[in-house]
């Protein structure tokens, strides 16, 4: 099995918190990170499944069966599919208030999140478990990771077919099975095709009056399918900066497919070599190296973009442990180099520190404390 990296940070926290969160997209790994962190932590724990039917009539009266595990960690594992346990895991924690009673796991929706931040405000923490990340396998398996993404059935497969066959399943499966089980009701066909409209717009500006027109809605309409797809850790939205500057600044965000393998899928890209010559494949490596980058920071780190409408642009920006602006320019090329409006907004943000992340091997600089980092040591960008 391949160790998580979140694995260590949800144990530290199930001896600070009654309950414990892991969100995530179906099939990302929450279940076995859970069976994982009960083999560490306590392996006489008990793992009640939602969707078996045997683990559901366990809880036809949850009050009588929850009450008996006081000093038993309890796992409960798609928790959106029965959201009125939540309250009463408030009540059992209030009337027995000690570190780790529950964790729970489930797929990101509007009821798990209304109902868990009502119910259990202050008794709670999250932690959200994404796709595979390049530092949890080998930065040397970029290319595989890139093309196939870091679902376990998709990186794990046998073959360039077998990984397109088992994401094409998902995609079905999220679209016509999970969506409606979360109170959903928008036409499969429909959500499909917004969804591959977006990876077509991979990494560019959201104009919701553009995808509105061309799907027939309304903006409010095609505003609530993108909210369904962040909800569900399938988009990340990423937001423009805004700095106190006379600037006139662009202030729709950047919409990206969070897993490279679900965005090649959805473009009917089977093959690396079919990749290299998709013409918006700067477009994919960007999306891929921000999930990667995100991935190594602290968990709820604020993350944006920078762009004037002058054409000062920067693809990425964080903030380091000293509050300081890092700059991160994300190019697939064996020989990268910074346009103008990089060092624009370089200057713009008085940033000290700057990066290009690119395919090679090797680090070198740029100028003005910014180097070309290869992504095989993508960890250095996140050292202060």
């Amino acid at each position: 099995m391949i160790r998580r990296n979140l694995q260590n940070d949800v144990m530290k926290s199930l001896k600070a918190y009654p309950v414990v969160g892991i969100l995530g997209s179906r099939q990302v790994g929450k279940t076995t990170l859970a069976k994982a962190i009960m083999d560490q932590v306590q392996p006489d724990a008990v793992y009640l499944d939602l969707e078996l039917p045997s683990d559901w009539n366990k809880l036809q009266d949850p009050e009588l069966y929850l009450q008996q595990f006081e000093k038993t960690l309890v796992v409960i594992d798609e928790i959106q599919r029965m959201p009125a346990l939540l309250p009463l895991i408030r009540a059992l924690v209030d009337k027995n208030r000690i570190a780790g009673r529950f964790l729970i796991l489930g797929s990101a929706s509007p009821v798990l999140i209304r109902h868990s931040s009502e119910s259990l405000a202050g008794r709670i923490i999250y932690h959200e478990l994404s796709p595979f990340g390049l530092f949890e396998i080998s930065p040397d398996h970029y290319q595989k990771l890139l093309l196939w993404g870091g679902y376990p059935g998709s990186f794990l497969a046998n073959s360039d077919e077998e990984s397109f066959v088992w994401l094409e399943s998902y995609i079905k499966t999220y679209l016509e099975t999970d969506i409606p089980q979360l109170g959903i009701h928008i036409p499969a066909i429909q959500l499909r095709r917004f969804w591959t409209m977006l990876a077509h717009s991979h990494g560019q500006l959201w104009n919701a009056n553009k995808i509105s027109g061309s799907l027939g809605v309304s903006a409010p309409t095609v505003r609530r399918y993108l909210d369904i797809l962040e909800d569900t850790f399938i988009v990340r939205q990423l937001q423009p900066y805004y700095a106190n500057i006379k600037k006139r600044l662009i202030k729709s965000p950047k919409v990206y497919l969070r897993d490279s393998g679900i965005l090649h899928a959805l473009l009917r890209i089977r093959t690396f070599d079919l990749l290299q010559g998709y013409p918006s494949l700067g477009s994919s490596w960007e999306g891929f190296v921000i999930e990667q980058i995100i991935s190594l920071l602290p968990e709820n780190s604020e993350t944006f973009f920078y762009r004037t409408n002058a054409g000062a642009e920067i693809d990425f920006l964080f903030f380091d442990k000293k509050n300081n602006p890092v700059a991160v320019e994300i190019k697939y090329s064996m020989s990268p180099t910074t346009a103008r409006g990089f060092w624009n907004a370089y200057e713009d943000l008085s940033c000290t520190r700057g990066f290009v992340v690119y395919p090679g091997t090797e680090q070198y600089p740029l100028g003005k404390n910014v180097f070309a980092l290869p992504v095989k040591d993508l960890q250095k960008i996140i050292e202060p």
